[in-house]
């Protein structure tokens, strides 16, 4: 029944609200005024402040270090020039560049003439030296051919003296081959070779005849021994040159 009765029934203002109110009301008008008066003083203030700041502003420039500069040269300097035989020592020791330009120039020509001449001389050398390798190369070239000229005549003269003494050889064994009785050389079994040295004399006749090597076959051996002796004396040799004393003869039934 209670909340039925507050809900039906009007609202009660509260009794403080409305001096609330005026007193926020009065707290605001104080602070306009407060603030305008203030901002208004502040406006006027600045004359006397503007006065106190030019009054302290002199002492900064009494840091700066402007007192600091170098002290101006002593005077005592300019004293030293003041006395008077300093001044003629110089004067005397002035003509001591004259011997550099006497001494120095003429060595410079001198060297390359002397550089010439060392190159003379040494071009002259090379060229000696050159001329006589030269010639030893054509010395030892000549004597080369002239060794090589001598071997080939010493050759082209033994295949000459071979030749012409195989053909003396020929002459021989043809001599003596038709006294080997044909029969007997038949008569041997195969091609056996029989080898003889035999001992001449200049004028062709047999002095020894010894057989070497046998061909195995006695009948044809003793054959030829006997042809051998029985042609004697044997056939010269065309040049006297080519005479031998002691003769190597082969001799094969069928040749």
């Amino acid at each position: 029944m209670a909340t039925a009765e507050a809900l039906f029934f009007p609202e009660r203002r509260e009794p403080a609200f409305l001096r609330s109110f005026l007193l926020a009301a009065v707290m605001h008008a104080v602070l306009v005024g407060i603030l305008f008066f203030g901002v208004r003083f502040q406006s006027h203030a600045p004359t006397t402040v503007e006065v106190e700041l030019w009054e302290a502003a002199p002492p900064p420039p009494e840091v700066k270090p402007e007192p600091r500069p170098e002290p101006p040269p002593p005077p005592p300097k300019a004293e030293a020039p003041k006395p008077s035989p300093k001044p003629d020592i110089a004067e005397v020791q002035r003509p001591k560049p004259k011997p550099k330009a006497e001494a120095k120039p003429k060595p410079k020509a001198e060297a390359p003439k002397r550089d010439r001449e060392f190159e003379k001389q040494m071009q002259k050398q090379m060229q000696e030296q050159l001329a006589m390798e030269q010639k030893a190369v054509a010395r030892q070239d000549a004597e080369r051919r002239e060794r090589e000229l001598k071997a080939l005549i010493a050759k082209r003269d033994a295949d000459a003296r071979a030749k012409a003494l195989a053909t003396w050889v020929d002459k021989i064994k043809a001599s003596i081959r038709g006294r080997i009785p044909v029969q007997v050389a038949q008569a041997v079994p195969g091609n056996p070779e029989a080898v003889f040295l035999v001992s001449l004399l200049p004028t062709g006749d047999v002095l020894t005849v010894r057989m070497t090597r046998s061909s195995g076959n006695g009948p044809y051996d003793q054959a030829v021994e006997r042809a051998i002796l029985g042609a004697s004396p044997l056939p010269r040799p065309d040049d006297k040159t080519l005479f031998q004393r002691q003769l190597e003869l082969r001799f094969r039934p069928k040749d």
